[in-house]
This record gives structure tokens, C-alpha cells and sequence, in this order.
């Protein structure tokens, strides 16, 4: 049960644009007390050409302990960070940021690390695969780096913006660790299959790959949480694979979450 707010709580934020479809206040609420933490998270929405004001005043408020970053402002947060995790920095985005001692803010991105979570959670391991990715925007190259990073043997990646796909693909290869090439919307030969866009968050909206082509022993995972079953997990589960959703995601790194902004991880 979560405790009443008094002015001693500490309070966290989620700052994103739409905001209605996340999860997480709750849940990290609840998770905050269940580690005897006076602090609760709440949402709230803020468009992009007013987050550098957001921001200015979050800086100043001296009970706000943490931020937790979703669309479309994992970049720009990434930007307002003193310090940052190793992987954030690599990526240059993050989806976290705790208070340091010093008042500024420390980021770190954790939306790779729920993703192949999930999917090792319904005993899918990424090692050796062919994976297709939808999507370079924040949640998308975390998860591009996490299955880097998780031994698959290749990834292609699809997105509409041809110079953030191809900035990440440069960065990823750098790496030196699996080959990485542009993909598309064909789904054909892959044994893993990611979506990081925002599609099927609106009735009407297309499929991120075109599911005719899935092949049953195909993992597809997706990063929406709302509708809890996107239109692309549905149509992936009528072919016979094997599916991770958006809430599995956030289930695996919710503690990930929590210890960070405790200032007990990253």
C-alpha cells in the first residue's frame, strides 16, 4: 500500500509527451515503499518546445529527487545530465535521471536492459540471432545496444529517419562486436524482431513490419505499453510466435529503475 503524501515525500516525475499511456507511477510508488522510502512518482506531460523551462524549474526544487524520461524527450534529457552511465553515454539519450549530491542531475538508459529482459524472461536468448529493429529513436538504440551486447550474431535496423538510423548504425559498428546493417519492413529471416516506434499507440496507426512474412519461431517484442497488446503483438501471436510486450519490458527493469533513482545502481 502506498502511504499518503505529506511534506516530507520526496517527489519523482515522468515527463513525457503524450503521457497518458505509462505505467510506472504506481508501480514505482509502490516500489518506494516497499523499500521504506517516503517518495512517489507522478506524471507529467510536457511538450517538447517547453521541456528546456520544465527542466529549469526542476532543477530548482529542492524535493524533486528524480526524473523518469519517455517520448520524445530521451535526447534532450540526455543533454541535461552533468554526469551519465557508461551506456548512456554512448547512446547519448537517457530514459533515467537522480539528483546528485551537488544538485545536478546523473542519466542513465535502461530501456535495453527491460526489453532483452523480457524476452529471456519467456526463455528467448538473443545469442547467435538474426534481429530485425524497428525504430533508432531513444528506446531503440538501447535496445539496439543491449542485443549488441547480448551476442547476436547480426541486426538490421528500419527507421523513417535515414540519418538516425544510419548515425546509429555507425556507432553500433564501431563496436566491432556484430555486424550492423540497414533493414526494412520485411521481417523474412529473422529470428528476432523489435519495435521501438510509437506505432499502434493510435487506432489507425500502420504495422511496423509487415507480419505476413513472420515466421512462427520468430520472437517480436514491443516497446507500447498502452494498448497493453499492441496491434503488432496481436498479429505476431496469431502467426505463433512467441511475443514480449511493452508492460513485460517495464516489469523487468522496474527495479533497475528504482535502485537508480535511490542512488543504488548506475
Amino acid at each position: 500500500m502506498i502511504p499518503a503524501p505529506s511534506g516530507a515525500t520526496r517527489l519523482y516525475v515522468i515527463v513525457g509527451d503524450p503521457i497518458a499511456q505509462v505505467r510506472s507511477p504506481a508501480g514505482v510508488s509502490a516500489a518506494f515503499a516497499a523499500r521504506g522510502h517516503d517518495g512517489i512518482l507522478m506524471p507529467v506531460q510536457v511538450a517538447p518546445a517547453d521541456l528546456p523551462d520544465f527542466l529549469s524549474v526542476a532543477a530548482r526544487l529542492k524535493n524533486l529527487d528524480g526524473i523518469v524520461v519517455t517520448i520524445p524527450h530521451k535526447f534532450a534529457c540526455y543533454e541535461a545530465c552533468t554526469s551519465t552511465t557508461a551506456r548512456a553515454r554512448f547512446l547519448r539519450t537517457v530514459n533515467l535521471m537522480c539528483r546528485r549530491p551537488d544538485g545536478m542531475w546523473h542519466g542513465d538508459m535502461v530501456d535495453g536492459v527491460g526489453f532483452v529482459g523480457a524476452a529471456q524472461a519467456k526463455g528467448v536468448s538473443p545469442r547467435g540471432m538474426r534481429a530485425l529493429l524497428v525504430g533508432a529513436g531513444g528506446a531503440g538504440s538501447a535496445i539496439a545496444l543491449e542485443l549488441i551486447e547480448a551476442g547476436i550474431r547480426e541486426l538490421a535496423i528500419h527507421d523513417s529517419s535515414i540519418e538516425r538510423r544510419d548515425a546509429l548504425i555507425g556507432r553500433l559498428n564501431g563496436l566491432r562486436k556484430a555486424p550492423v546493417r540497414i533493414g526494412s519492413m520485411d521481417p523474412a529471416g529473422f529470428d528476432f524482431v523489435a519495435n521501438a516506434t510509437p506505432a499502434g499507440m493510435k487506432e489507425g496507426d500502420p504495422l511496423p513490419v509487415d507480419v505476413a512474412r513472420l515466421a512462427p519461431s520468430t520472437y517480436c517484442g514491443c516497446v507500447i505499453t498502452k494498448p497493453e497488446v499492441s496491434p503488432f503483438i496481436a498479429a505476431a501471436r496469431k502467426v505463433g510466435c512467441v511475443t514480449g510486450t511493452g508492460t513485460d519490458m517495464y516489469e523487468q527493469h522496474q527495479g533497475i529503475m528504482v535502485d537508480f533513482l535511490l542512488h543504488r545502481g548506475g
